[in-house]
């Protein structure tokens, strides 16, 4: 059951009976508009059940006085029918609520305010809402949760891959961006000229410009193909970057971005959702190896033939044996705590994976960096069991909200 996180500040603040009148302004809105209906005449039909008008003013009143959000008119209709909704799948299934988990539900409500279960429901029965109108809405809550565990429990339980993706151990999910991007070598003699081009790129209007200037400015290996990056996680960034890309409109560019040795711009073209929940990391594991001699052909070339040689960040420690500790550096850090171009190449990567766009010492030693690991921000103490369990309640509500789409669409609904 969802519980309110409204009702321990209505109950602390210290309820009282001034309250009445706002309510009796709101009540007047749902009041039987046909000369002669009475409060438990219908108001709604959902198939073959009805909402009564009292129902109505019983559940505005009741949100309300809990300061629990969705209590217009509209959001109050459009509850109640999809309770009937509910109700009637669950009556099909023969699902009920048993009374003693309804009874706990509702002390739980009245231990989050503070006040015993008399307390509570004396409270709520001041203002006129009656007991019967709180035990429904939880019960129904409590009902629906029981159906839809049992319905979809077997398809809602994640894999072991999927639970170790959720921890950090594969790629992620949730908000997901599609970029474009323009980096710009600079050393101490072409700052003033990176920087003026830059803007003036920067003031580009069309992806198809942009992707031009990228193919000829560039000097990321993804200029041969005008700039264009794969669907990248929005977390996979920087976190101050994600807040200027997030601001961004289709076809925006940014302002010019200073990186070490680069000047850098990014172009949106698109930003999606996906199924699974986005993914906040703790930590990014990655290695970086300097190779002399900058983006000179030889380096290029060495570079290219340990990529084919090695599968993991560990293998790069035989790569640098006997070779001075600097040659070789293996980070785990927070993504804010990472030079702000490694960052940026990283977010590009899954595990494993290699990149050689970026160089040290204003350009004399080119970076063979590479991913070894994100882990998932899930807390120190969370276990396997942990995870399956979120994953479990996040599929299990996505299979709720989808089946009372579906309850939505083949109902007759006839509102007076």
């Amino acid at each position: 059951m969802q519980l309110i996180s409204g009702l321990t500040k209505f109950f602390r603040s210290g309820w009282t009976n001034p309250a009445i009148p706002a309510l009796t302004a709101a009540l007047v809105a749902l009041a039987p508009q046909a000369h002669g209906q009475s409060l438990f005449s219908p108001a709604i039909r959902v198939n073959q059940d009805i909402v009564t008008w009292y129902e109505l003013q019983q559940r505005q009143q009741f949100l309300d006085v809990l300061g629990i959000p969705g209590s217009s008119e509209a959001e109050v209709r459009q509850a109640l029918i999809d309770d009937r909704l509910r109700k009637q799948a669950m009556r099909d299934a023969g699902i009920q609520a048993a009374p003693e988990d309804v009874q706990a539900g509702i002390d739980e409500f009245a231990a989050r305010g503070q006040l015993s279960t008399d307390q509570f429901l004396q409270a709520l029965g001041d203002v006129g809402v009656d007991p019967e109108t709180v035990r429904d809405f939880v019960a129904d809550q409590l009902s629906w949760r029981d159906y839809i565990a049992a319905r979809f429990i077997s398809q809602a339980r994640p894999t072991d891959d999927e639970i170790n993706r959720a921890l950090g151990q594969g790629g992620g999910g949730g908000l997901q961006i599609l970029l474009s991007e323009l980096i710009i070598p600079v050393t101490p003699q072409t700052v003033a000229q990176a920087n003026a081009l830059a803007t003036e790129i920067s003031r580009l209007d069309t992806q198809d410009a942009f992707s031009a200037a990228a193919t000829q400015y560039s000097a990321a290996a993804t200029r041969d193909n005008g700039g264009r990056l794969d669907w990248l996680p929005i977390t996979n960034l920087p976190p101050a970057l994600q807040e200027v890309i997030l601001s961004l409109k289709n076809g925006q560019i940014t302002e010019p971005i200073t990186l070490p040795n680069a000047v850098a711009l990014f172009q949106m073209r698109g930003i999606r959702e996906v199924s699974s929940g986005t993914p906040r990391y703790s930590k990014i594991d990655y290695a970086a190896y300097y190779l002399p001699g900058g983006r000179s052909a030889d380096s290029l070339a060495t570079a290219a033939r340990l990529k084919e040689e090695i599968d993991t960040c560990d293998d790069l420690y035989g790569v640098a044996k006997d070779q001075p500790a600097e040659v070789l550096d293996r980070v785990s850090a927070a993504t804010s705590e990472i030079p702000r171009d490694i960052a940026l190449e990283l977010a590009k990567l899954d595990p494993n994976e290699v990149s050689t766009a970026l160089t040290r010492n204003n350009g004399q030693t080119l970076v063979f960096l590479m991913m070894c690991n994100r882990t998932r921000d899930l807390g120190e103490d969370t276990s396997r069991v942990d995870v399956a369990n979120a994953l479990t309640q996040q599929r299990l509500q996505a299979f709720a909200e989808s089946l009372l789409e579906q309850l939505r669409a083949d109902a007759v609904i006839i509102e007076q």
